[in-house]
């Protein structure tokens, strides 16, 4: 081929890749982050029989949005309603009531809840989890949905598709043989969701019995495997946090689960996420979903707005802290403006590369009066408490993946004392952690770290 024809070949490739971006983003009505958007083209620009096919499978990160509707404004609820009111613009149900808060302590106590909501189940069992290991905490799950199953109880479960290639997971046939259902959440490898195959479903929740008064949700950042509650042979258990709680709170639950059971069945969408009708209840709870099914960033724009309205402190624990930047401003001016900041966080997380990206991210924070604390264990918690107001717990990360890509599962709690509980946690986690020092790092330290953060959005 001569050259003439070869530049001619190139320029075309070049210009249908940048017409299929454009075009996608265009009737998609992609948002992205100016950062991942340059990346993208400057990708397609210098290597594009490459990046078509890379953006053609990974590059979308939204559905169809829907068009957001009108919301009651829940007026009469106290001074501090800023928590409740976000989380109700952004489309999220609203507070409703709750009962029977227990934080499990340690993995022990998290396993004990698990199991035991599956066993008092009469009537249905819904569980999504991103991972289902092939160990005796996951043999213990498949044995006791199989026995409930049997018994004649709903069972449902959703699994996430690269989650369950992540690690190898119990053999699911005798569960479905027991008459259980199993789906597995947009596998990878026959994705019906053209460009949205870097999309996983990492929300961790157990719904038993959404219809009845003795409903329960179980909840949290634990994935249904032995090293995140008791431990691997010689191994430490992850620490983690998940929660379990009843009441009304247990029916929005459910009410998420059927349409990502729904999706994931390629079923016409359920209903919208909803509780009982009526005014917001203060002290009360409500579920924070974010992900590709909903218009915003949900968690990501709670977390800003937190941060501008706090007043006394800011709590956050997570295993990967790699920040958009809007959100990392908003933290160092907490910080600068009086707000007592920690951040719980492992020395060393499962992650190297995330471990290394976090550091700017962690250098600007500490500069702006932030207290950093590095766990010895592996630390696998979400959570962020607010002052007095607000406690966010669940599944996500700080970091891009969780806060833009994963479809991700939050709960909102609102009541002073139950936040406090949130915060004694955090707190208990703390104690034993050492302080953060930041360090001046090296020039290819510094490149590599830049490298990471300008791909890190699609990581």
């Amino acid at each position: 081929m001569s050259l003439t024809r070869w530049l001619t070949l190139h320029g075309f490739v070049t210009a249908v890749a940048v017409l299929s971006y454009v075009v996608t983003s265009r009737v998609m009505a992609q948002r992205r982050h100016p950062s991942a958007a340059i990346a993208w083209i400057l990708f397609i620009l210098l290597l594009p029989y490459l990046a078509l096919p890379a953006f053609l499978a990974f590059g979308s990160r939204k559905l169809e949005r829907p068009r957001a509707a009108a919301l009651p404004g829940p007026s009469g609820l106290h001074r501090d309603a800023w928590a409740i009111e976000t989380i109700m613009v952004l489309g999220q149900p609203a507070p409703v009531a709750y009962h029977n808060l227990r934080l499990h302590q340690d993995g022990h106590a998290a396993r004990d809840a698990l199991l035991g909501s599956i066993d008092a189940a009469e009537a249905s069992i819904d569980l999504c989890t991103f991972i289902l290991g092939r160990d005796s905490l996951g043999n213990a799950v498949v044995d006791r949905l199989r026995t409930k199953a049997r018994a004649g109880v709903r069972v449902r479960l959703l699994l996430d598709g690269l989650g369950s290639l992540m690690e190898q997971g119990p053999e699911l046939k005798p569960l479905a043989d027991a008459g259980a259902q199993v789906t597995l959440f947009v596998p990878p490898l026959r994705s019906p969701l053209k460009g949205r195959t870097n999309l996983r479903n990492h929300r961790k929740y157990l719904v038993v019995d959404s219809a009845l008064a003795t409903g329960r949700l179980w909840c949290g950042g634990r994935n249904l495997a032995q090293e995140y509650f008791e431990g691997r042979p010689g191994e430490a258990p992850w620490r983690d946090l998940t929660f379990d709680v009843c009441g009304p709170i247990v029916r929005q639950a459910g009410g998420l689960f059927e349409r990502d059971w729904a999706f994931a069945n390629h079923q016409p969408n359920a209903a919208p996420i909803s509780g009982p009708a009526g005014m917001p209840v203060a002290g009360g709870a409500q579920i924070v979903a974010s992900g590709p099914d909903q218009a915003d960033d949900t968690v990501y724009a709670v977390l800003v707005a937190a941060a501008y309205r706090a007043r006394q402190r800011i709590a956050l624990a997570t295993p990967y802290f790699v920040p958009e930047p809007a959100l990392l401003m908003a933290l160092c001016l907490a910080a600068r403006r009086g707000v007592s900041v920690d951040l719980l966080m492992p020395a060393r997380s499962n992650h190297r590369l995330s471990d290394l990206a976090r550091s700017r991210a962690l250098r600007s924070l500490a500069a702006a009066g932030a207290r950093i604390w590095l766990a010895r264990e592996m630390l696998h918690a979400k959570l962020a408490v607010i002052d007095d107001v607000l406690a966010l717990a669940g599944s996500a990360n700080v970091d891009s993946r969780s806060l833009f890509l994963n479809y991700e599962l939050m709960v909102a709690f609102h009541n002073a004392a139950d936040v406090q509980r949130f915060a004694a946690w955090f707190d208990q986690e703390r104690a034993p952690a050492s302080a953060y020092v930041a360090d001046q790092p090296s020039l290819v330290r510094d490149v590599a770290e830049g490298m990471l953060l300008w791909l890190g959005f699609q990581l």
